[in-house]
């Protein structure tokens, strides 16, 4: 596993500025999602920033796992408006939540690298009229969101995540 580039006050390989520290878990063993990663942190963020070959856009959250306490990298699609940002837990409407769900429901505090920038943020799930919203924003950055929906009897989780003060 390789560190992830210099960033704020130095290395973070196993350190994150506040509001998350801790060491990083290894990256996800599914090749996609490690080459994107490694893609990122080798080029400092200049490369890896959207989905395959798609060339739509994407980010990295980094979250901390709910049972191993580590921190997690997960690239997830570039949903933003007005400085927030949007995860959406899809799992392409597979019948089950992605890992990162529980993860986000136990400690809301996340950091966003969009491209070469980095920020803290905390996270909520939405709900009614404010989660119809974004869901159209997500829909309209990745339409294939409409079509995870349909997969899948549960409702897709979305958090809207919002700058640290």
């Amino acid at each position: 596993m390789q560190s992830p580039p210099e960033e704020r006050n130095g290395p973070i390989g196993t350190i994150l500025d506040v509001p998350l520290e801790g060491e990083f878990a290894e990256l996800d063993p599914r090749d996609w999602v490690r080459q994107q990663i490694e893609t990122w942190e080798d080029s400092g963020g200049t490369e890896g920033t959207t989905l395959r070959d798609t060339g739509l856009p994407c980010v990295i959250v980094v979250n901390r796992g709910v049972r191993s306490g580590q921190l997690r990298r997960t690239p997830l699609m570039r949903v933003e408006h007005d400085g927030s940002y949007l995860a959406v837990g899809s799992k392409g409407g597979a019948p089950e939540n992605p890992a990162w769900v529980a993860n986000l429901r136990a400690d809301p505090k996340v950091e966003v690298w969009d491209g070469t920038a980095r920020a803290d943020y905390v996270c909520r799930e939405l709900e009614g009229d404010e989660r119809a919203s974004w869901w159209e924003r997500a829909v309209a950055a990745f339409p294939p969101y409409a079509d995870y929906q349909k997969r899948t009897e549960r409702l897709i989780p979305v958090f809207v995540l919002e700058p640290a003060a």
